[in-house]
């Protein structure tokens, strides 16, 4: 979306689930959960994709349960896979890639699956690559390799801790 001027315009769903992630990193879990469900029942099945997915993304780290983190995670991977590469929210989606299949490989270490672990670790470092040397790049690939190697070690079942994002 675009203004008058051809600059991207602010996309109000996205800044909204932004402020709630920040009311996450500030400590308040459940309140995060809660207003993020009422993110989800508004745009409800039939929003965009982008939508969806970021949504559903920051919803899994809400979730106590592994098993609520992976339906979770999965449906943020299902909806990024709507898009077709030449969709405007193409470029946004790639970049959440490899954060979507680690979360996913982590969610499947605590399930005690360490083989799909490895399989969505394997598509996250493959999508990695065409991060920037940022903050956030450089974040996911230190997570990628620390993954990593806690499954090398063979501790499919140890604690992995909180899950840790940017906003």
């Amino acid at each position: 979306m675009a203004d008058h001027d051809g600059d991207a315009a602010p996309d109000g769903l996205l800044t909204r689930i932004g402020q709630v992630v920040m009311l996450h990193h500030a400590g308040d879990r459940e309140e995060a959960r809660d207003r993020l469900l009422a993110l989800w029942t508004e745009i409800g099945a039939q929003g965009a994709a982008l939508h969806r997915c970021t949504l559903a993304h920051y919803l899994a780290d809400t979730q106590d349960d592994p098993t609520d983190q992976l339906a979770w995670d999965l449906r943020a991977l299902a909806a990024a896979e709507e898009l077709s590469d030449d969709h405007e929210d193409a470029p946004a989606v790639r970049a959440l890639s490899p954060s979507l299949h680690l979360d996913l490989a982590a969610d499947y270490v605590r399930l005690g699956r360490p083989e799909v672990a490895r399989g969505h670790l394997g598509r996250a470092r493959r999508a990695a690559v065409g991060l920037p040397e940022d903050r956030y790049g450089d974040g996911v690939r230190a997570r990628i390799r620390r993954l990593e190697q806690r499954l090398d070690d063979r501790d499919p079942g140890g604690d992995w801790g909180p899950r840790r994002r940017r906003p």
